[in-house]
């Protein structure tokens, strides 16, 4: 009996709330199935809708839309990054779950508070873009997985990247989504109040209407070009760079107990090229990239991890990008740091060239406040000890520069840029999926599709288990490797120069969103009367005790 007051009071709480808490969960599933290894990248369109409805509805509250946009992150993230539990528990995932969750939360704060302003699936695009820029940023430099942009890889909008990079994308699918909501809310109370007397709100409509299609007319412009660039319209010059899978022993942390083997693995398949090459059966490599990890024998130092590399390079006639855990200059027992670097390896000089990593991950590269984290889990001292490396993000072999972003690096947008930049002729992405699963390791193709059209540039991605990939600069995937097996790719590309609108103006762009939506609060501020009531008041506090001191 004591229980039913209780009862009462929770029907009394979320009985009116029960289709938005429905709607914000619906909304973050929808996310997370438009990423691999679903792909319906149409699912964000809708789920963007039934946020909008949710956010715009008129009982919900600043600290309502707080709420369910958390639900809606919690439902997005939970689903989407399971991989990151194989291997260190349920915790650390249902931590970042959450703690991601908190931007779109903050983003449907900030949204109830600009609703009321004309064109508002505008702001609550640009809100969206700055509650994503947030999130790669801080905390520990920030996450970027879950950027929605990232899931248009096989969509329509996959395009836009070469206008304003993932950023641009992110906006266009909120707007989009944003937008048909809008219309939709619309037509809805248009039939339940006015359809009978024929009138029509036009103002409502007009905006998102005008919004949606000013993407579909971007990506009609911009589609036949990118697909002309893919199919190799142009006098780019041509090479052939092949991409080697040796695969590791097994998957998990553990992996890396077996470090010989992993080079044995990478040497042994790069020798079965070399032969199919010598019998015809594959093109003479002018490069072979090799994954991240593949030597984590440190071959400056091991001299028989050198001799095997030594003898890959020779077998294949080619040099070879050795991805290899090097000894930094600070490495002692107690503190071993390390680079995780990319090493241009040739028959005549050895090691050459290299690209240590300037974007480590946290968590996982190396761990933050490490005295703090290892008194809260037993996981803590599996993070390694890797420090930022510095360069420009470009390496030379066989007369090339190739652009390289290692794994973690390619989901940062000044990565690729900072290579193409420098003069990259394609990007290479020497990836470590070995303590995951085969759904990141699709998630990370994806990001790597939406940097070959950001670009106009081919992108080779080779892993040690998978997925590898050549990928051309329209996003479509040339060759695909399976999971979890050695084998290797090896394709014709095209060495491209041309600057894409993305690469030159990107961060402008990003950065214009981000100021238009700091600016469409201020706007909402003063529009809602906030501001002006607060000022109003001080103004009349100030006057009340000045004319006080005058009849004193």
């Amino acid at each position: 009996m004591a229980d039913r007051p209780f009862v009462s009071r929770l029907r009394g709480v979320l009985g009116p709330r029960v289709m938005r808490i429905a709607a914000s969960i619906a909304a973050g599933i929808l996310v997370c199935v438009s990423f691999p290894p679903f792909g319906w990248w149409f699912a964000s369109f809708v789920a963007f809708g039934l946020l909008a409805w949710v956010l715009s509805h008129p009982s919900t509250t600043k600290a309502g839309g707080f709420g369910y946009a958390f639900l809606f992150g919690l439902a997005f993230y939970v689903p989407l990054l399971p991989w990151i539990s194989g291997f260190v528990g349920a915790m650390p995932w249902l931590a970042l779950s959450a703690m991601e969750a908190l931007f779109p939360a903050v983003f449907g704060l900030l949204a109830v508070v600009v609703r009321k302003l004309p064109g508002w699936p505008v702001w609550f695009a640009c809100l969206w873009v700055l509650s994503e820029w947030l999130k790669s940023t801080v905390p520990f430099g920030g996450f970027p997985w879950g950027v929605v942009g990232y899931a248009q890889d096989d969509g329509p909008l996959l395009v836009v990247a070469h206008y304003g990079g993932v950023p641009l994308v992110s906006f266009a699918v909120a707007l989009v989504g944003f937008g048909l909501g809008a219309i939709a809310m619309e037509a809805a109370r248009w039939w339940r109040t006015d359809h009978h007397s024929g009138r029509l709100d036009l103002p409502a409509i007009l905006v998102p209407g005008a919004s949606v299609a000013l993407v579909l007319v971007i990506v009609a412009a911009g589609t036949p070009y990118v697909r002309r660039s893919g199919v190799g319209a142009g006098d780019d010059p041509t090479t052939t760079v092949a991409a080697v899978q040796g695969n590791v022993p097994r998957l998990g942390l553990d992996f890396n107990a077996q470090r010989r083997a992993v080079l044995d693995n990478h040497v042994s398949e790069t020798l079965r090229l070399a032969e199919d090459v010598r019998a015809g059966r594959s093109p003479q490599p002018a490069v072979v990239l090799w994954p991240e990890n593949s030597s984590d024998i440190d071959p400056i130092v091991n001299k028989d991890a050198a001799d095997q590399i030594g003898v890959a390079v020779d077998a294949v006639d080619a040099p070879i990008l050795v991805g290899a855990v090097v000894a930094a200059p600070g490495y002692t027992p107690e503190d071993p740091q390390a680079t995780n670097t990319v090493i241009v390896w040739d028959g005549v000089n050895g090691p050459g060239e290299r690209h240590d990593k300037k974007i480590v991950q946290p968590f996982g590269e190396y761990l933050p406040w490490r005295s703090f984290f290892r008194k809260l889990s037993s996981f803590a001292d599996r993070a390694g000890y890797f420090v930022p490396g510095a360069g420009n993000g470009v390496v030379h072999a066989a007369g090339i520069p190739i652009g390289v972003t290692t794994c973690w690096e390619v989901i940062f947008d000044r990565a690729a840029r900072e290579s193409v930049l420098n003069g990259a002729q394609f990007l290479a992405v020497p990836t470590n999926n070995a303590t995951f699963d085969e759904s990141m390791s699709a998630q990370l193709i994806s990001f790597a599709r939406l940097r070959a059209v950001e670009h106009d540039r081919f992108v080779v991605v080779a892993g040690t288990v998978g997925i590898s990939a050549v990928i051309g600069p329209d996003g479509q995937e040339l060759a695909r490797t399976g999971f979890f097996e050695p084998a290797y790719l090896d394709a014709q590309i095209r060495l491209k120069t041309s600057l894409t609108p993305a690469t030159r103006w990107g961060p402008a762009i990003q950065g214009l969103i981000v100021i238009a939506g700091v600016a469409a609060l201020a706007w909402a501020m003063l529009h809602n009367g906030s501001l002006a009531d607060k000022f109003a008041h001080r103004r009349k506090k100030v006057a009340a005790a000045e004319k006080s001191k005058t009849k004193e």
